[in-house]
Parts: structure tokens; C-alpha cells; sequence
């Protein structure tokens, strides 16, 4: 018989009264299945309430409490769980009736051992297919499907070769980068390149859970393990056997649960909230984060055990406004999308836009990017060009050297340089964006048109500007 450590099984309870009918069972399932077998319906409904099973053979009649009330207990305590009766050929209709209490299906005495395991495969795909449907519906948040990654940057070809490298591998990866630039995406093309893609990608933002919850997110729980756990629901852990998960903003987790994913990653075994009982997966984890693990370490919000497990293989991936050349190439794929996406057709970027789009330093990266192309594409009319004008005000006014400026080259000028470099640039932009209408800039700037044409003139702005 299976012992609960090994990779995980399916666990088939088997409740009947006749000790030849239970070995028989537990001879044609134990090869592929992890089986119990008890005598009577209150040993089941013990062994239910503090072990986690997949599917029962109940058997119909047996003295003390019957397999109709047997099965009733059962459902009320996890309506989940499917149970096959199992009786006598003259006892059928009692089987079939046992249908209306919730069973799945009977089965007759004597049994055939291919009748058995095909009831239970049945049962087995069904119970499979409700798992991943409530998954499913868990996850709509979930950003699905396209993993093609847009750069021609050197800094992401660096990436791109690691990738490669690291997909074939079981070892643990932990990617580093600012939000937005991509984590997930490169963690989907780690897993679609591994031997690990027919089986499910996971993803959780740990930072988008309540500490108090995240346990049983990530582990399951049993029913009634705290309020509001009205019944059993499996983690993502154990959904993704076999496959990937990938744990962003790992670093919002507490030391207590970070304990229990150190515990995790050495034995790769866990227990549901509310269970004893140990539960086996096999699963690579990639994790990732915005901040720097190792300063979190310093000040002890951090374990450095646990970094150290994750950080077998470190990935880097750059800002977007250190990927040279992957603005335009990214804006127009986003168009692209978007324009089928929303049944749209703006046609392209302007020459003015996209330098815009180039000068600006992205503090949001790709994501900010993905979200301003999505706005432009619905505020745009159909035919139209995207182009200066068009563009967010916020955008217009960075100095082309941002990157050097958010780095404090600004400051080194001095307040009052720096206050006019930044007025200049203001106006200049301002005026680009109402096409050179010094009156409409007036309005937008909310001044007089005659300050206009009077800072236009301190400012040394000229048309050509």
C-alpha cells in the first residue's frame, strides 16, 4: 500500500462490512492508488474528517449505520467527495436510489476489477475537472496566454540566453527586476521550455493576499479550519503538481510563512490547514521580486536560508528606460494588439509622438507603457494617427535626459538652472502640443497670452525648438 510521502496519489476509502470484499478491493486498486479500507460508517466519517481523500466505495448495507445515512454524513460534511456505492445485484435499486442523496455511482456484487477501475477513472476525470474549473474561476485576474517577449536590446538578449540555459533545468530561479518589467512573462517562458509545459503554470502575488490567508492559499485547508472555510479546497501548490509556480513579490511575505516555504523547498512535502496529514508535490519554483532581498536581509525581514534556496539561479531584468531601441518596437506591437483587441484601426504612432514616448523615463515600465497605448487606442478616433497632441500632458514636460536627471545631474545644475531648464522644456512642450497656437497654449497653461509671448522670449524658444 502507498505511504502518503510518495508522490501524490489519489486516496480511495473503501467502507464495507465484508472483509473478502475490502482485501478484493484493496488488491485491484492498490497498484495505482493509495487505499484505506474500514469496516463500518462511523470508522469512515472519522477517517474523513481528519484525512484527505479523493473518492469512497461505500457499501450499502452494513450494520450500525447503513451506507444511505453513511453517504448522507458524508455530503453534509463535504459535498465534494465523491462516493460509489457498491452492493449486492439484488440490492440495486437501494444503489440506485442512493443516487438521489448525492452518489456518483454504483457498482454490483460480484464486481469485475475492469468494471471497478473504470467507475473510478470517471470519477477521478470529474472530480480533475471541477478542481480546475473553480481554479479557473479563482484566477480571472490572471493575465493569460501570450508569451512572446519584444526586445532587440542587448540587456535582454543577455536575458533571453539565461533563459534558454535554465529551462531544462528542476533548479529554483529567482527574478529580480523593478514592477512592470516583465517578471511573470519571462517565468511563463522559463516553464513553456521546460519539460514541465504540458502540466500548469501557477502564478501568485503574494503581496495580493492577506497575510492571514496566504497558508491556505498556497497549501489548501480542510473544512472548518477557520472561518469560513465551509469546505475542503486544495492550494495552488498542490493544483500544480508537476509544473511551475511562480511566487511574485515573494518579499511580502512574513518570516512566519516564510519558515514554512523554507520547510517546503528542503522536504517538498506541506499540510493543508487544519490537516496533519503530509502531502508530496513535485513542482519548481520561481519566484520573484521589485525589492532587494539582501538589504531585507540586513534589517531581518527577510531569511537568508530562505534566499539562499530560492536564489540558485539569479535573473536581472533591466528597466525599460535602459533597453535601448525597445520603446518603439513595444508601442507598436501594443498598437497592433489593441487595435485587434478593440475592433479599432488608428493606424500608427507619429514620428513626434514616438520620440515623446522615447524621451520619457517609464518609472512604470512595460506595464505603464502596455496601459497608455490601451488609453490611446480607445480615446483615438478610427483612421487617426497617434501623435503629440494626442499624448498625456505628464509625458510631454521630462527633460529628453531623464534617465541622467532622475540620477541628479538636474541638481549638480543648480536650483534656479534647473527651474528654468524645466520651465523652458514645460512651454516648449506645451506649445509643440497645441501645434505653435500661442493662445490655446495660454489656455492650457492657464496664463495670459501675453506672459506666453513674454516667457517665450526669456526662454529663447523658438519655433524650430
Amino acid at each position: 500500500m502507498a505511504n502518503g510521502k510518495e508522490e501524490r496519489q489519489s486516496r480511495i476509502l473503501v467502507v464495507d462490512d465484508d472483509r473478502a470484499t475490502r482485501e478484493s478491493m484493496e488488491e485491484i486498486l492498490e497498484d495505482d492508488y493509495d487505499v484505506v479500507c474500514v469496516a463500518d460508517g462511523p470508522s469512515a466519517l472519522e477517517k474523513i474528517q481528519k484525512e484527505v481523500f479523493d473518492l469512497v466505495f461505500l457499501d450499502v448495507v452494513m450494520p450500525e449505520m447503513d451506507g444511505i445515512e453513511t453517504l448522507r454524513r458524508i455530503k453534509a460534511f463535504d459535498n465534494s467527495l465523491d462516493v460509489i456505492m457498491v452492493s449486492a445485484t439484488d440490492r440495486a435499486r437501494e444503489a440506485t436510489d442512493s443516487i438521489k442523496s448525492g452518489a456518483y455511482d454504483y457498482i454490483t456484487k460480484p464486481f469485475d476489477a475492469e468494471v471497478v477501475l473504470h467507475h473510478l477513472e470517471n470519477a477521478l476525470h470529474k472530480r480533475s475537472l471541477e478542481q480546475e474549473i473553480r481554479y479557473l474561476r479563482s484566477e480571472m485576474a490572471l493575465r493569460a496566454g501570450d508569451t512572446r517577449v519584444i526586445s532587440q536590446s542587448d540587456s535582454m538578449k543577455a536575458v533571453f540566453r539565461l533563459v534558454g540555459k535554465v529551462a531544462q533545468a528542476a533548479s529554483n530561479v529567482l527574478i529580480s527586476g523593478e514592477s512592470g518589467t516583465g517578471k511573470e512573462l519571462i517565468a511563463r517562458v522559463i516553464h513553456n521550455g521546460s519539460p514541465r509545459a504540458e502540466h500548469r503554470f501557477v502564478a501568485i502575488n503574494c503581496a495580493a493576499i492577506p497575510p492571514e490567508l496566504i497558508e491556505a492559499e498556497l497549501f489548501g485547508h480542510e473544512k472548518g479550519a477557520f472561518t469560513g472555510a465551509y469546505r475542503q479546497n486544495i492550494g495552488k501548490f498542490e493544483f500544480a503538481n508537476r509544473g511551475t509556480i511562480f511566487l511574485d513579490e515573494i518579499s511580502s511575505l512574513k518570516l512566519e510563512m516564510q519558515a514554512k516555504l523554507l520547510r517546503f523547498l528542503q522536504e517538498r512535502e506541506f499540510t493543508r490547514v487544519g490537516s496533519n496529514r503530509s502531502i508530496k508535490v513535485d513542482i519548481r519554483m520561481v519566484a520573484a521580486t521589485n525589492t532587494r532581498l539582501e538589504e531585507m536581509i540586513a534589517d531581518g525581514r527577510f531569511r537568508d536560508d530562505l534566499y539562499f534556496r530560492l536564489n540558485v539561479i539569479p535573473i536581472q531584468l533591466p528597466p525599460l528606460r535602459q533597453r535601448k531601441g525597445d520603446i518603439p518596437l513595444l508601442a507598436n506591437y501594443f498598437l497592433e494588439r489593441f487595435n485587434r483587441r478593440l475592433n479599432k484601426n488608428i493606424r500608427s504612432i507619429e514620428a513626434d509622438a514616438m520620440a515623446v514616448l522615447e524621451a520619457y523615463p517609464w518609472p512604470g515600465n512595460i506595464r505603464e507603457l502596455e496601459n497608455l497605448i490601451e488609453r490611446m487606442v480607445v480615446l483615438e478616433a478610427d483612421g487617426k494617427a497617434i501623435d503629440e497632441k494626442a499624448l498625456p500632458f505628464d509625458l510631454l514636460f521630462h527633460d529628453e535626459a531623464s534617465e541622467e536627471d532622475w540620477q541628479g545631474k538636474t541638481v549638480n545644475r543648480g536650483l534656479i538652472e534647473a527651474r528654468r531648464a524645466f520651465e523652458r522644456q514645460y512651454v516648449l512642450r506645451a506649445l509643440r502640443s497645441c501645434g505653435w497656437n500661442q493662445a490655446e497654449t495660454a489656455r492650457m497653461l492657464k496664463i495670459h497670452r501675453n506672459t506666453l509671448v513674454q516667457k517665450i522670449k526669456s526662454l529663447k524658444i523658438r519655433r524650430g525648438d
